[in-house]
């Protein structure tokens, strides 16, 4: 077996490579495809890579507020690279062998950068909360040196569990099969192909998204309520609407993220087909970091001004 040697005693797969099959169901699209992918590719790197460079020389970008943003900016663009890159080559080189190391290296890099993305949503909201109930305090409360912190902690936070939950998922034992029905190394793809009773490893991958994901999520809720709460008690409608405007952008963003993650990660292995993980994971893995420059720009003014600004200029 050319993708694999095969321990026929105990019947398990000494795996030294996988084949991620991607969008091999779609044989007359795979030009179609790259060029597709090669082409979003380029908008989100041109995207986020212009949201950065706008928070650097706008004067009126100079707020913790898009301080965050450039951050989520930079994530966007490590996020998305850990897996389309690869997936282009595959399809235009139509080789989708993948050995064992740079799979667990990508799932490593994915679930760290997918960490940091739930808590830097988590600090995008609280900073949003500091801004509108408590805007006396705002600039006080949110310093330079605040802001860096919080940010350290969403890069670095994951880190030690997630290389630690990467080793855990890649010491299970494969089947003979070393074929993955996704066209990247994930963790509900990775356990499918695994022999035996693996339900201690998916217990592990809940508790570990109840703490990645749902504790960040109910920070985001706890904080959104708030800032409903205080919303709703402003004497004007274009108060409220304005108020309300600064955080419809990242609101959005938390349910297109958090929508798609949350379904893949949280059903039973029972239940996951690889055409619904695939769907799913296009979502969060492609499109969200595709629209946030837009979501972010286009309903922001002090985005749009320092963009016709920078046009102008040049």
């Amino acid at each position: 077996m050319r993708d694999g040697e095969i321990n026929k005693k105990s019947n398990v797969s000494m795996v030294k490579d996988f084949v991620l099959l991607g969008f091999s169901d779609l044989p007359n699209l795979q030009g179609f495809l790259s060029g597709v992918f090669s082409i979003i590719y380029s908008i989100i790197l041109f995207g986020n890579s212009l949201i950065i460079g706008l928070t650097r020389v706008g004067p009126a970008l100079k707020k913790p507020m898009y301080f965050f943003l450039a951050n989520f900016s930079c994530l966007e663009i490590c996020y998305v690279s850990v897996t389309l890159p690869r997936i282009v080559v595959s399809i235009w080189m139509q080789d989708r062998t993948i050995f064992l190391r740079a799979c667990a290296t990508q799932l490593c890099f994915f679930l760290i950068l997918g960490a940091t993305e739930c808590f830097l949503l988590a600090v995008m909201s609280y900073d949003r909360y500091v801004a509108i109930c408590h805007p006396l305090h705002y600039i006080l409360i949110m310093n330079p040196k605040k802001c860096i912190q919080l940010a350290a902690g969403s890069w670095f936070g994951g880190i030690p569990v997630q290389i630690g939950q990467t080793c855990q998922i890649f010491s299970l034992h494969f089947c003979s099969s070393n074929k993955v029905g996704h066209f990247f190394c994930d963790i509900p793809p990775m356990i499918n192909l695994a022999c035996g009773d693996t339900s201690m490893h998916e217990l592990s991958v809940y508790v570990v998204a109840m703490l990645f994901a749902v504790v960040p999520f109910s920070l985001i809720l706890a904080s959104y309520s708030k800032i409903i709460s205080t919303i709703l008690k402003l004497p004007t409608a274009h108060g409220r609407g304005k108020a309300f405007s600064t955080c419809s952008s990242h609101l959005l963003v938390v349910v297109l993220f958090y929508g798609s993650a949350s379904i893949t990660y949280f059903r039973p292995k029972s239940s996951h087909s690889a055409g619904i993980d695939r769907l799913l994971s296009l979502f969060y893995t492609i499109l969200t970091p595709m629209f946030n420059p837009m979501i972010y720009s286009l309903r922001n003014k002090d985005v749009i001004a320092a963009l016709k600004k920078l046009i102008f200029k040049t």
